[in-house]
């Protein structure tokens, strides 16, 4: 409650599945994800997530961030269904394989999840944990033995991926990006170690795996955008779960800048006054991790980029995100990239600079009041946009 607010989710939840039945050292459920945890890289608990019990529908809903968008699922329904799920683990080095690591990779690459019969060293300890770039866990207990109850039935193109020993794991996300495979899928993939040269392969915790993939499909994608015509000057606003997205889009070439506004008296911002974070990258792109932003930066560029590409244009992309106190509990990474879809499915178009700044600073009032100029001022994509001059001057 050290955020002043009288309600806190995640206590609630915390509280919800104490009363529920954990006190079990052997259980079969139905299990849609891996997770690899990072402290003490390189030696990692790898877990199998599932629930204690057998699911008969909608299994697939505990690990769906697309699918929880498309049904506008609140915070409490993402937290019922990620913190109903024990974390049956083991320990390993990133390069060995030990005898619970090949059902792990099945269930990573299943199709649908599936049925897995878990013996644990002890009863599960309930213990939920919150990120800025994870989705929500919750029991956790040391795994002694798991076995599949059923064969696993992995997509083609995945099972093709994975077998191939040459393929590298940059090129196999693309290729299953490019398949229409999510990102969820393509995360727990690299993560537990199907994907890359066979001689190289090796475990990604889950964490890095999330901004790899996010990273490694936004810069193909890059390279694709930038053959198209700039853009003319359209706004975008929308959002989900307390997270609201303004972008703006200028006609430029391809460049791209991040403000992530933390209104006050937020779960992430306990002060009386605004706090904001921001990266950049120009037409020559990053060289280094977007340090301020972290994960966000990716998951909101690739957005943006499956909009540029779909419109068959690219464009100098200003992204501001205001995160409102609806925000209750920190979700993951995956919050950012979905509403970040969510505002591109709205736009507006302009005439002129002036026009579309306007209505920025208009719509940001209404919504935030928050006077938008400061960030504006702020802009280094902005600032290039009215310095640079372009062949486009002397026509």
């Amino acid at each position: 409650m050290t955020c002043g607010h009288s309600y806190c989710p995640i206590f609630s939840k915390v509280t919800q599945f104490k009363s529920q039945r954990l006190d079990k050292d052997n259980f079969v459920g139905t299990a849609p994800s891996v997770f690899v945890g990072r402290y003490n890289y390189p030696n990692l608990n790898v877990g199998i997530l599932a629930p204690p019990d057998k699911v008969q529908e909608d299994a697939e809903l505990y690990d769906a961030p697309r699918q929880w968008n498309a049904r506008q699922f609140g915070v409490q329904d993402v937290l019922s269904f990620r913190g109903a799920l024990i974390n049956s683990h083991f320990k390993t080095h990133i390069k060995t394989r030990p005898r619970f690591l090949e059902l792990s990779q099945e269930v990573a690459m299943a199709e649908k999840p599936v049925d897995v019969e878990f013996l644990l060293e002890k009863k599960p300890v309930y213990q939920i944990k919150t990120s800025d770039i994870e989705t929500v866990l919750g029991a956790r207990a040391e795994l002694r033995k798991a076995m599949l109850q059923e064969n696993v039935r992995i997509h083609p193109s995945v099972e093709k991926a994975v077998s191939d020993a040459d393929l590298k794991a940059a090129d196999a996300l693309q290729i299953l990006y490019k398949k229409g495979l999510d990102e969820a899928l393509l995360t727990r993939l690299l993560s537990i170690g199907n994907l890359g040269v066979k001689t190289q392969r090796k475990l990604v915790p889950t964490r890095w795996s999330i901004t790899a993939t996010d990273d490694t499909i936004g810069k193909h994608m890059i390279n694709e955008v930038k053959q198209y015509k700039e853009s003319h000057y359209h706004a975008y606003f929308g959002g989900y779960l307390g997270n609201y997205f303004l972008i703006l889009m200028f006609p430029r070439v391809w460049s791209y800048e991040l403000f992530e506004m933390y209104m006050p008296s937020t779960l992430l911002n306990q002060e009386k006054e605004v706090k904001w974070t921001t990266d950049y990258e120009f037409y020559e792109g990053r060289k280094t991790y977007a340090e301020n932003c972290v994960g966000g930066y990716y998951s909101s560029r690739l957005g943006v980029l499956e909009k540029l590409r779909d419109l068959k244009r690219q464009s100098a992309v200003i992204v501001l995100r205001f995160i409102t106190d609806e925000y209750t509990a920190p979700l993951g990474v995956w919050v950012v990239r979905e509403a970040t879809r969510n505002a591109l499915k709205h736009r507006k178009d302009f005439a002129s600079e002036n026009e579309l700044l306007s209505y920025v600073r208009t719509t940001i009032t209404q919504y935030f009041n928050y006077n938008a100029d400061e960030i504006l001022r702020q802009s280094k994509v902005l600032r290039q946009i009215r310095t640079q001059r372009t062949i486009k001057d002397f026509l």
